[in-house]
This record gives structure tokens, sequence and C-alpha cells, in this order.
């Protein structure tokens, strides 16, 4: 028998349609279980994972270094138990990110209200999106913008988020449609994802860019927590071209059941220079601000994957 290019495609779909059903299955349980028992089983799930270590718990660890390290005097290394430790307890966060996004396509709309505040920025917000030129809000890998963005949409400021796609393209497509029921629009970063955030802002809308990790590597290069990167360029080059504000949102989880937002100023984006300088020094403000965010919270930054050209890939 030589056919094995049929049997492939039927085990590849297989495993595609378990996969899906697999999710979608522990989605709806985690939304309907009560709230303390979804949290403590992803909890669980997350510690294991730590104690069992491997490669995104050292990736885990290294950034967490870079981090506490820009907190010491030049040339003082983190004690290493501490940040072992600061480590670990990203993956209780992590766990309550999915925990909570798990939950949220199931929250009240009068839930999302009672358990989201802005805890500073609300008039930076009110005073951008009263231009109606849309805004472009940049966020880092923090707490949970979601519970964000389905706040904004009950306040009349609908975003249109860039995400990572998933596979299969049912799991994704699932995806989708759940975050459009809370009014989010979910775009897959690639061809066309530019056009989609073009249309939101010029609607009058919210173009949403988490900005934290130059997936496509072909990044700005910046300054970010002590060594050179690169960060991606999309909302500072958005916001010139357009001439939308752009606004760096942080959406922490806590404190207790809430999720607290904070709005930073807009960003100045006056055309000093060509379009080039402007997205490097715009980048670089925003890799400054996200530097003060996650400091403030830095078991929050759910980041396991290399960031820095001197990470191991």
């Amino acid at each position: 028998m030589t056919d094995t290019g049929d049997g492939g495609d039927a085990g590849g779909s297989w495993r595609d349609t378990a996969k899906y059903l697999t999710y979608r299955g522990l989605g709806a349980a985690m939304g309907h279980m009560p709230e303390p028992l979804a949290q403590g089983v992803a909890r669980g799930v997350a510690r294991t994972m730590a104690l069992r270590g491997g490669p995104p718990l050292a990736m885990n660890e290294r950034h967490m270094r870079r981090v506490l390290a820009s907190e010491c005097t030049d040339g003082v290394e983190p004690d290493p138990a501490l940040v072992r430790r600061w480590s670990r307890r990203t993956f209780d966060s992590y766990a309550r990110y999915w925990a909570d996004g798990a939950r949220l396509p199931y929250e009240s709309e009068a839930g999302v209200r009672a358990r989201f505040r802005l805890e500073e920025g609300e008039d930076h917000l009110r005073a951008a999106f009263a231009l109606g030129r849309g805004i472009v809000m940049a966020l880092p890998h923090v707490g949970s913008w979601e519970w964000g963005g389905y706040w904004l949409a009950l306040e009349g400021m609908p975003m249109t988020a860039v995400v990572e796609r998933l596979e299969p393209e049912r799991l994704f497509e699932w995806f989708v449609a759940q975050r459009e029921a809370m009014g989010l629009t979910a775009v897959a970063l690639g061809e066309g994802s530019s056009s989609a955030l073009l249309r939101a802002l010029k609607a009058g809308e919210v173009a949403g860019l988490v900005s934290d990790r130059d997936l496509a590597g072909t990044g700005v290069p910046v300054d970010f927590f002590g060594e050179r990167t690169t960060l991606p360029g999309g909302a500072a080059t958005l916001a010139l071209r357009t001439g939308a504000p752009l606004v760096p949102v942080v959406v922490y989880s806590g404190p207790g059941n809430w999720h607290t937002g904070v709005v930073h100023a807009p960003v100045d984006t006056t055309r000093r220079g060509s379009l080039r300088e402007d997205v490097g020094r715009v980048t670089q403000e925003l890799a400054t601000i996200f530097e003060h965010d996650i400091r403030c919270h830095p078991e929050q930054w759910h980041l396991y994957q290399p960031n820095w050209p001197s990470d191991p890939r």
C-alpha cells in the first residue's frame, strides 16, 4: 500500500478535530463551573508545568532576570532564587489569564462592568476618542487585555485587535466568533490585518496591537530592559500615517477578582524627520512605557518565547 498521502491527511484532520473539540469543551466547562474551581484547575496545571521546568520556564527566567536586574545597581545581578520565585509566579498568573479568558464569553455585561475598572487615565482615553480619528492602542503581554476590550465595547469604543492565528482554522473561527459576541473584532496577524485596522480607525474605533514581541522578525531596533532588540513598529507606523492618537494601555489582573486598566497619555507622534526615524523614536518611547508597566507587576508578564537576539532559539 502506497496511499500514505490520504492516510496522513486523515490523521491530520482527526487530530485537528480532536484539538478543536478539546479546546471548545474545556472552554465551555471553564465558563460554567464555579469560578474558584476553574481558577484552581488552571492553577494546578500551571504549577505542574512550572515544577516540571523545561524551555518555557528557562526562557521566562531569562526575561525575569532582565526585569529584576533593571532595578539593581549597575553590575549587580538579582538573586537567582528570587528570579526563580518570580518566574514561577508567572505560571500562576498565566493560569488566571487562561481561566478568565475562557470564562469571559460567558460573563454578563453587568459582570464585566462590576469587575473592570480604569484606575488611571480615563481622561486620556475619553479625550483621544473624542477627536474622532479613532485610537491606536498599544499593549504589552500583561494581565488580560481582552477584559479591557470587552469593557471598551460596552462604553461605545469597539476594538479591532490583531492576534496570533490558532490552528486548526476551525478553532480560530470559534475564537473569533466568541470575541465578536463581546464586541471585540479579532483579526489574524498577516495579510489583511493592516486593512482591518485602517477600517476601524476610519470608523472612529479602536485599533489594538500587542506590541512587546516581534513575531514577524521585521521590527524596529530599541533598547528594552537594558539590551538591544526589536519590537513591532506597527502601532507607531499606523498612528504616524493616519494621525490617530497613539495611546499605551495595560490591563492588570487584580486586585482580587478585578481587572484594572491603566491608560497613559498619548505618545507624541508629531512628525520630526523621516517616517523611519519617527517610527523608531515612537517605538522606543513605547518600549520605555512597557518597561514601567512590566516592572509594576513582573509576574503578570506572559512571555515564554525568545525576545532578544541573545536568547537561545
